[in-house]
């Protein structure tokens, strides 16, 4: 069973009332615990793609699928519990809230799950990116790689299907990168959990399994499909 399927997905946007095609006639899938680097020029679609995924946003054709759900077919109620339950999200600029503590903001998504046990699930997040010495702190207080660690423990903390991450070492320095992504090959492999990365970073990229390259909205190439991606 495959956790994030597109079929023939195509997405166009009209921007000054001219069509702009952010995504051509994309057909791609992913099993679990594929980690996936999308690669290519700012503008090449890598965002709307990341979107797609985690139903943000949908196709103008095609279709895409989410755990066997096809995200243009869900209402309201359908798409925010697939969201809370089956995606996680990490961000370049970790949008980590400055009125909340470390283990506040790791244990909101559960809170407005309504799940039991939400902060000590939070904690047990957060010891397993190493933070646990730092619940009690607050944002400004962390280093940007401590901050990206925190957005990945909130990530992860209703355990996801699947980890959408966009460009999560834009912000951080070499080293703090490859701890970064040393981590998330981690959660890739030990927790089976699909990654799907938009990248700038080579380095990045030579990590994942899959390496998808993308060019003005079309897929041009896949790389290292070592597990059971599908392109065509």
């Amino acid at each position: 069973m495959s956790v994030l399927r597109l079929e023939h997905v195509s997405k166009e946007y009209v921007t000054e009332g001219n069509p702009v095609q952010a995504l051509q006639d994309v057909s791609l899938e992913f099993q679990a615990g594929d980690f996936v680097a999308l690669v290519g020029r700012s503008g090449c679609g890598k965002s709307t793609l990341l979107n797609l995924a985690g139903a943000m946003d949908f196709p103008t054709s095609g279709t895409v699928t989410v755990d066997e759900q096809v995200t243009s077919r869900l209402r309201d109620a359908g798409l925010t519990k697939l969201r809370r339950e089956k995606v996680g999200f990490i961000f370049q600029s970790f949008q980590l809230l400055p009125t909340l503590s470390v283990v506040e903001n790791v244990e909101l998504p559960l809170l407005l799950a309504g799940a039991p046990h939400a902060r000590e699930t939070a904690l047990e997040q957060l010891r397993w990116v190493d933070l646990d010495g730092y619940a009690s702190r607050m944002p400004y207080q962390l280093s940007g790689g401590q901050a990206q660690r925190v957005a990945i423990a909130r990530a992860l903390v209703h355990s996801p299907r699947l980890l959408l991450a966009d460009e999560p070492t834009g912000n951080l320095d070499n080293t703090t990168s490859e701890l970064i992504l040393a981590l998330l090959r981690a959660i890739a492999t030990e927790r089976n959990t699909t990654i799907l990365m938009a990248t700038h970073n080579t380095e990045a990229s030579s990590i994942a399994d899959i390496v998808v390259h993308l060019s003005d909205g079309r897929v041009t190439e896949l790389l290292q499909p070592f597990k059971q991606a599908t392109f065509r």
